[in-house]
């Protein structure tokens, strides 16, 4: 039955998408920049698209993709050689990372090359730590990890917020909270700068949250504070939507976050979210968001389960009110809580994980209309129900 009913349910489903070929087309132009040692004319065009806060459909700053593309060899490489955790003895893992100091050496008052250095040591230390508790880390990986946050903080602490508004400087300055920490009135007025530089980053807002939470360097108290402080420095570009990005990835994460919520001011923030950014990167986004991973297994909190229950019935009127084509990836990380430490070994299995999720929930939410005999057929004005 579920089978009949799916196949009367007609959606777009593009691949890759729109969003997708913007950013791999910025990577690619970082990358290549990189690989012909043209580190002025990358340094100039990462520059320009920061001032200029250039940005794909769904938001993600041009300058971040090719700044990433650019250090891409360097950090992949690293990753390769530790994917068991523990390198062979000959891996050239400072070879790139020595490459890419030795270009800072050359350019040491830009910025650009700054912070691409910085990031690309914080990327090294990850792949050298893992996600895995602190005790379970091997202890030559989490010096590891200590010696590459400690050089990246080298490298930004050359350059003060106060006379720099690169927007990549200051996501690498937040970026630091995660191997160094600090006290909780430091982290906010990091991010606080990155969020004044450029308040339509949504990913300074998401990370704000995260690093709030009491597993990192905060409190419950302060991250409800935080997160109407930034909405009310934002109001004019975000609405309420400031509040809902910072506790997006909180109150997942955390059920007494997520309990203590003010549920009706994070739905009014999700409304403007998609008033603001209506793509439908960001649409599958707070969709999948919603029904996914809100919408999972209840946590046996009964506070924090009846708001994940509420936000996840906010997923009907998100899909009925905007959605006009499917991101299956969104959906699939979605379901593994948006997990950026997350390695994905088979990416068109993972997508095809993500496609049955959504379907199994349109399924689910036009139930009615597919059971009466009809044909729902999403266009681009949404949803649109026929008769057979």
């Amino acid at each position: 039955m579920a089978t009949a009913l799916e196949s009367a349910l007609t959606i777009p489903c593009p691949d890759p998408t729109a969003e997708d070929r913007d950013r791999d087309a910025q990577q690619l132009r970082g990358l290549r920049l990189a690989r012909q040692e043209d580190w002025a004319g990358l340094s100039k065009a990462i520059a320009e698209a920061d001032a200029a806060r250039l940005k794909t459909q769904g938001g993600m700053p041009i300058s971040e993709l090719m700044a990433y593309g650019a250090r891409a060899d360097v950090v992949g490489a690293a990753e390769h050689a530790l994917l068991s955790g523990r390198p062979d003895r000959d891996a050239p893992l400072l070879a790139g990372i020595e490459a890419l100091e030795e270009v800072l050496a050359d350019h040491p008052e830009d910025p650009v090359i700054a912070a691409i250095v910085a990031k690309a040591h914080m990327d090294i230390g990850w792949a050298w730590r893992g996600t895995a508790w602190d005790i379970e880390v091997p202890a030559r990986n989490r010096e590891a990890f200590a010696a590459h946050f400690d050089r990246a903080a080298d490298i930004v602490a050359a350059f003060d917020t106060k006379h720099h508004t690169l927007t990549l400087l200051a996501s690498a300055r937040c970026a630091l909270i995660g191997g160094i920490g600090g006290p909780a009135r430091k982290i906010v007025a990091d991010y606080e700068a990155w969020i004044d530089i450029d308040p339509r980053d949504p990913r300074a807002l998401r990370a704000l949250g995260g690093h709030l939470l009491p597993r990192w360097h905060g409190d419950y108290d302060r991250l409800e504070l935080e997160a109407r402080r930034a909405a009310g420095r934002t109001h004019d570009v975000w609405g309420a939507g400031a509040y809902a990005w910072v506790m997006f990835d909180a109150i997942s994460a955390d059920t007494e976050a997520c309990a203590r919520l003010d549920l009706d001011f994070f739905l009014d923030g999700l409304r403007d979210i998609l008033r603001v950014s209506p793509d439908q990167y960001t649409v599958n986004l707070i969709a999948a968001y919603c029904a996914n991973t809100m919408g999972a297994t209840p946590t046996g909190h009964d506070e924090a389960d009846y708001i994940r229950a509420q936000i996840a019935s906010a997923a009907a009127w998100v899909v009925k009110d905007h959605l006009t084509e499917l991101h299956p990836m969104l959906w699939a990380h979605a379901a593994r809580g948006f997990d950026n430490a997350l390695k994905v070994r088979c990416a068109d299995r993972f997508a095809a994980s993500g496609y049955a999720d959504a379907l199994r929930y349109l399924t689910d939410l036009f139930r009615r209309e597919l059971a009466a005999g009809k044909r729902v057929v999403f266009t681009e004005n949404g949803a649109e129900t026929h008769a057979v």
